[in-house]
């Protein structure tokens, strides 16, 4: 479904367009196209959040399950793991795009509805499956550096208390992993962000969707792009800069 125009953009396009009159279309700043497709920009803007944080909270049971294979003292359990971590990560999210969109859900016949009145669900599952495949792979790493980082005394002591192994690992080591593993889980989301972007081929309907469309219809090549890019850029640095803060804070408070 394409995005709806808001009257009120329609209306204030002539005064609009007045300003960017005479540039070149292939002007960075030539943003004439705004009262017309304002709405493909904030729809992208919702797909491109919802896309990225369904795809890495789908990847954290999977990472955790890896991350604990990794850690396994079973050869073919801690192999079966390493071999999936390299091999998402040794590839292009693209290639497992494709592979899983035209492989795998090409076997599956998917229901053709749209959900929120944007989101067609037989290009979204597939998209959301292979960010969270891939997500999983880094994430995993995130989840076993968080473990290896709560210090093996803390172990040993549930052991000693006589905690099996899992229930040492369920209720000693990994409620303290978390507080290691959060910041980068959340750093996680942001690259997720911008990796969303490559969901464009299947034409879902994120940002750089709404900028391909844009440029297509207005034959403005340039500022479509820019505009994109000032988003992603207002959406990730200031996600950053919190992260960062919430880190300082959780550093405060393991020096007291």
């Amino acid at each position: 479904m394409i995005p709806t125009v808001p009257t009120i953009l329609l209306e204030s396009s002539s005064w609009w367009s007045e300003l960017f009159e005479g540039m070149s279309p292939a002007s960075f700043f030539n943003f004439s196209f705004l009262p017309k497709y304002a709405s493909f920009f904030i729809r992208g803007v919702e797909y491109t959040l919802l896309l990225s944080v369904i795809s890495v909270a789908l990847a954290v049971i999977p990472a955790l399950l890896l991350a604990l294979m990794r850690l396994s003292k079973n050869r073919f359990v801690h192999a079966v793991s390493g071999a999936y971590i390299a091999v998402f990560r040794s590839t292009p999210l693209l290639v497992q795009l494709f592979l899983i969109y035209y492989g795998i859900f090409g076997l599956i016949k998917l229901p053709s509805y749209t959900i929120l009145g944007f989101i067609d669900v037989a290009r979204f599952i597939p998209g959301v499956v292979a960010l969270a495949l891939n997500s999983a792979a880094y994430v995993a790493e995130i989840f076993r550096a968080g473990i290896l980082a709560v210090d093996i005394g803390q172990t040993e002591a549930a052991r000693s208390l006589g905690l099996s192994s899992w229930q040492a690992m369920r209720m000693v080591v990994l409620p303290q992993a978390i507080k290691n593993i959060l910041p980068a889980l959340a750093n996680e989301v942001i690259t997720m962000v911008k990796e969303s972007s490559i969901c464009m081929t299947l034409g879902m309907m994120e940002l750089m969707w709404g900028a391909k469309t844009v440029a297509g219809s207005t034959y403005i090549t340039i500022a479509p792009y820019v505009l994109v890019a000032i988003i992603y850029f207002c959406i990730n640095y200031p996600a950053s800069k919190g992260i960062e803060a919430i880190e300082r804070r959780m550093r405060r408070g393991d020096r007291r």
